[in-house]
């Protein structure tokens, strides 16, 4: 049976997108749930000035309290040298950098171009090898890979050209982001398969958001064209602040259901995640949360692992 790991994003890319930040010791809880639930990939925290997201100013509490479950990989988001320094510094196993396929997301984003953010990964990518870390993983995070909000139609001919710049970047993953929830299945089918000639094994990931409610046939079909890492957050919870109109990251619990179901197996206890969704109860009290598993249970002869 083909395994799929889930990267729970939603400790980084759920909780960026809200307007309250939650208490730290109610996230340090949430590791403490999905880890119990099976989990062992893991997006904790954003290291960027807290004055730009003050969401993410318990970055390294959050980070170093991670690092304590054995097995877990611990990843974080650092969209410049600067976020790279602190990303290492902090312990984490894998940093992931946001390069925009769009230029205009892009400016929104990192004010920067697709190109000079792809000049800070490298530099990014160095600094992990002077500082002697070679066993960090460095992940492009190809944002906005199937439209934009801002821009339109994304070219699939740029996301070849921009992935062809971050292998020579040094980048150890590629992970395909459907910032802005345009992707359909077909296009997914023809953007995985494109890339893959490209990047190869590189491409290790995808990342969709519900915005038009395919996240779920997206992720289903990803996995179908050689994707082997899909990320998720708990109930639904996240949307890119610079991309308007991006709500909704896929939930985590319906993924797990869909794919027990057709197959694959991720290690995970479904029950138990479901259980930890009081978590976000406790700590974001009123916030809306999605998931139509745990809103409709589990059928009686679901596969729960």
């Amino acid at each position: 049976m083909t395994t799929i790991t889930i990267n729970e994003v939603g400790l980084r890319d759920g909780l960026q997108s809200l307007q309250r930040s939650m208490p730290t010791a109610d996230k340090l809880r949430w590791i403490d749930a999905a880890y119990a639930a099976g989990i062992r990939h893991m997006e904790v925290a954003s290291f960027v000035p807290a004055r730009l997201l003050p969401q993410m100013a318990d970055a390294d509490a959050v980070v170093a309290h991670a690092l304590t479950y054995p097995g877990l990989q611990v990843s974080v988001l650092a969209p410049n040298l600067r976020g790279a320094e602190n990303a290492l510094a902090s312990g984490a196993h894998r940093i992931i950098a946001p390069i925009s396929v769009s230029a205009a997301h892009s400016q929104a984003n990192v004010r920067r171009s697709p190109q000079q953010m792809v000049e800070e990964f490298a530099r990014m990518c160095d600094l992990r090898n002077s500082a002697g870390r070679p066993e960090v993983i460095m992940v492009a995070g190809m944002s906005t890979a199937f439209g934009c909000t801002r821009q339109g139609e994304v070219p699939l001919s740029d996301l070849c050209d921009l992935t062809r710049l971050v292998l020579e970047a040094g980048c150890d993953q590629v992970s395909l982001g459907d910032t802005t929830g345009y992707a359909t299945p077909g296009q997914v089918a023809e953007t995985v398969d494109a890339v893959r000639l490209i990047a190869g094994d590189t491409l290790h990931a995808a990342h969709f958001h519900d915005t038009r409610g395919l996240a779920l046939v997206n992720s289903l079909v990803a996995v179908q064209h050689g994707i082997r890492e899909l990320d998720a957050s708990l109930a639904g919870l996240g949307g890119c602040p610079f991309a308007p109109g991006a709500s909704g990251n896929t939930v985590t619990e319906d993924l797990v259901f869909m794919l027990h179901g057709s197959g694959f197996a991720t290690g995970i206890d479904l029950p138990a995640l479901i259980a930890s969704r009081t978590v976000l109860e406790t700590g974001l009290p009123g916030e809306t949360l999605y998931g139509y598993i745990a809103r409709a249970g589990l059928p009686t002869h679901a596969p729960l692992a």
